[in-house]
């Protein structure tokens, strides 16, 4: 029931369907009429023939690639180096080639949910890009030359399993305002994520964190820190010394220590303590059957945190239960 309401208002938002449409009485009216009837006004028409015509514009410099058919990249893409964006994802593609360095106006590379076992140094060569995706594939590391795409404003490694450190030279990307790591093996957070002064948005969660770092208030413009399903038994009074910092969640079942002022309503910050329940062990001898099943489930778990988190948003004043909140989820 709780996947079947949360799909629907993804969809709901994919359609910009507003959220007073699909909530009665502060529920989720999972009625799909909303669905088939919104968007037929003429108002609405009109809009959207404009936004298509625009989109078709907007195709023309972009790249798209999908279907398990998919072992390596078309030969003919070495020719068209004038596109922007690549829009990769399930696909059995294993390597990125290395004349991705000759696309020069690349602004986004989304390789989302494929076989990628590594990034290619000449990655570095893209001094324009501005959105790098490279989440559930199979990387166990990332090219210090990835440090020299000062434009980058999002990272996005989530779901690799395997990732343990970042370089130190990823400190040079000062615009980056997103970075996304969850679900590998950090055992802290790496030092050149502290130095990413623009940083907003820090998603460190499914990991191996013990503790975080006591300079953690470097990060003076983070608005959302999320760090649930680590092993932390306890947070830093840094956090409070962090003036923009607005939402933080975590898991509750190990922490012994929380300072006092994170969950006073008076600083302004939601804090949620998500209570994690127990997953079944699975038995089974195929190894890379475990992990797939794992990330499926961390897929399902950011789809869901991300949707919570949009709610929490549009809402107009936090109620008092968003100060800590605990969840039980079942999956």
């Amino acid at each position: 029931r709780i996947k079947q309401e949360w799909n629907f208002i993804l969809e709901c938002r994919k359609k910009g369907i507003p959220q007073s449409k699909y909530l009665k009485n502060g529920f989720v009216d999972t009625n799909e009429k909303i669905l088939d009837t919104y968007g037929k006004t003429p108002q609405l028409q009109k809009r959207h023939a404009l936004s298509d015509e625009a989109n078709k514009e907007r195709n023309k410099f972009i790249f798209q690639l999908s279907g398990e058919q998919w072992t390596e990249f078309p030969d003919s893409l070495k020719e068209q180096i004038y596109l922007k964006e690549w829009h990769v994802y399930n696909t059995l593609i294993q390597t990125i080639p290395a004349y991705i360095g000759l696309f020069q106006d690349l602004r986004v590379l989304e390789l989302s949910k494929n076989q990628i076992s590594h990034l290619p140094v000449e990655i570095g060569c893209l001094k324009n890009l501005r959105v790098l995706n490279v989440s559930f594939n199979n990387l166990k590391s990332v090219p210090p030359e990835l440090g020299d795409c000062e434009n980058l404003e999002k990272l996005d490694l989530s779901g690799n399993m395997e990732i343990t450190e970042l370089p130190f030279e990823l400190s040079n990307l000062k615009q980056v305002t997103v970075v996304d790591v969850s679900a590998n093996k950090f055992h802290s957070i790496p030092i050149c994520v502290l130095r990413m002064s623009n940083l907003l948005w820090l998603d460190i969660s499914s990991n191996n964190l013990k503790d975080l770092p006591e300079d953690i208030d470097r990060l003076e413009q983070l608005q959302t820190l999320l760090l649930q399903k680590n092993k932390l038994t306890y947070l830093p009074r840094a956090l409070v010394n962090m003036p923009k910092l607005s939402l933080l969640v975590v898991s509750g079942d190990d922490l012994v220590e929380i300072p006092t002022a994170v969950c006073e309503s008076t600083t302004g910050l939601k804090f949620i303590s998500l209570k994690d329940s127990p997953v079944e062990t699975i038995v089974c001898e195929d190894t890379e059957a475990i992990i797939e099943s794992e990330r499926e489930r961390e897929q399902f778990e950011k789809e869901f945190m991300k949707a919570y988190i949009e709610d929490l948003k549009e809402r107009d004043s936090a109620p008092s239960y968003t100060t800590k909140v605990l969840l039980s989820l079942q999956l």
